[in-house]
């Protein structure tokens, strides 16, 4: 993991020294520790000298296979470009790897954003969509198949006896965003049905993503995501994580529901600490809110336990758990898990999906659930996890001025910078390593779950 972050800490050296005496300032005060970049300067050009070896360039935007700029070319013409992304099409991939065009192999530290938990072209997820597919693919939700009351059952039996919240029934989606919007939902016919039409009101919180759907977006208090689309759905607000002193104004007898993930993922990777989800679930009890736990990037495995909420004591769990991106590792489904207070005010007709529950989808996300929820996978994901970590605490420690904390648990990390890291991207992508940011100057680990300490190693 140290070379890619070497080379970067390489590059920021190079860009201090271009920099004005206010810039220089600037890049002191967020460097927690030095009086003058004179100390920045030395410090990165000693320790970067150090590790030189291995910078080499393997993968270069520019060096991919040929007929890769003529696909690009039709996606520019012909699709709707609402991402940036690099001018490399990956064509397949096994486990923890991909693999481009050109056949260059890049260890995948994405996991197509936390979705591909079993990795890359798993054996027997292929095997299961083959067979279903050949069988029976869409019905519609007007019929009954095969497995979504077997994956119902699955989800809620395994959440109770793992020692996560009193669930009790599932609503299926095809997404996250599907997923959260649900709840929503659920949240203002909860504050109808307990027979007040002005307690309607869905707080979130600062450095939240729940999705890019209306109501979804509305609870993601992010001005580059709702900017171009404002006006949002009326009765949003939006508290500071992890911020106990402002919840009795926050949230009040208007409330229905309280939207919160246990670790922020696109946010940067923040964790809520057990104090304030204590008094989160708490102030929701008072005014009579449900809370809601968007688990959709930081459960199933992710943190070492099939959910995040089983770090937390029960005193804080959840009315209503969201789940999507590794459900059926990269199969599209959602999933809106309920406790039974919520189920029961649910009636026909309040909700519905055309493809969502479908069966191919259930039949993968049986197979996935059952294999994620094992001692061997949640203990590889603790392991390998943990020697994440501890590395980029070293790193860390060596450049202080350049990285400044490590967050996460399990499989997610995040990895704060002091400036900008999306050059580190790229320059780990061109020497055969994918990552992602989140939030602010913040790198995010989040490989597939089967990842090996040796190819942590590797990386």
């Amino acid at each position: 993991m140290l070379r890619p972050l070497v080379v970067a800490a390489r590059t920021h050296v190079k860009s201090i020294r271009g920099r004005s005496n206010f810039e220089i300032q600037r890049a002191n005060s967020i460097s927690r520790s030095y009086s003058t970049a004179t100390q920045i300067h030395t410090e990165l050009k000693v320790k970067t000298a150090i590790m030189t070896e291995n910078k080499k360039v393997t993968h270069a935007d520019s060096e991919t296979a040929p007929i890769t700029a003529q696909l690009l070319a039709k996606q520019d013409k012909y699709t709707i470009n609402t991402y940036s992304r690099p001018p490399i099409i990956l064509s397949h991939g096994k486990g923890c790897r991909v693999y481009d065009l050109a056949n260059r192999e890049y260890l995948d530290f994405t996991a197509g954003i936390a979705v591909n938990a079993l990795g890359h072209a798993d054996s027997e997820v292929a095997r299961i969509i083959s067979e279903q597919a050949n069988k029976l693919v869409h019905l519609s939700n007007l019929y009954h198949n095969e497995y979504a009351g077997e994956l119902a059952e699955l989800l809620v039996e395994t959440t109770r006896a793992g020692g996560g919240f009193e669930a009790s029934k599932v609503f299926f989606s095809n997404s996250g965003t599907e997923a959260n919007e649900g709840a929503l939902k659920f949240a203002r016919k909860w504050g109808k049905f307990i027979g007040n039409e002005e307690k309607y009101k869905v707080v979130s919180f600062v450095n939240a993503f729940h999705g890019r759907s209306f109501g979804a977006l509305s609870a993601t208090p992010s001005p580059k995501y709702q900017s171009p689309f404002k006006p949002m759905v009326p009765g949003f607000s939006h508290a500071k994580l992890n911020d106990i002193s402002n919840l009795n104004e926050s949230i009040d007898d208007g409330t229905c529901a309280v939207i919160v993930e246990p670790i922020q993922g696109e946010g940067g990777v923040w964790e809520a600490s057990i104090p304030f989800m204590e008094a989160l679930r708490k102030r929701c009890d008072e005014v009579n809110a449900l809370l809601i736990f968007d688990e959709i990037q930081c459960g199933l495995g992710r943190t070492g336990k099939l959910w995040a909420h089983q770090h937390l004591p029960k005193s804080c769990h959840p009315d209503i758990l969201t789940m999507a991106k590794p459900l059926a590792n990269g199969f599209p489904i959602g999933a809106i898990l309920t406790s039974k207070r919520v189920a029961d005010i649910i009636k026909i007709g309040d909700h519905g999906t055309t493809f969502g529950g479908n069966p191919v989808a259930c039949r993968v996300a049986l197979n996935v659930v059952s294999r994620i929820n094992t001692p061997e996978l949640l203990s590889n994901v603790n392991n390998v996890g943990s020697y994440l970590f501890s590395t980029f605490e070293k790193l860390s420690a060596t450049y202080p001025s350049l990285i400044s904390e490590v967050r996460g648990k399990g499989l997610i990390i995040g990895i704060q910078f002091t400036r900008d890291p999306s050059p580190l991207v790229r320059m780990a992508r061109e020497r055969g390593l994918l990552i992602i940011t989140a939030g602010n100057n913040t790198v995010r680990i989040v490989p597939p779950l089967i990842l090996s300490k040796e190819e942590a190693e590797k990386g």
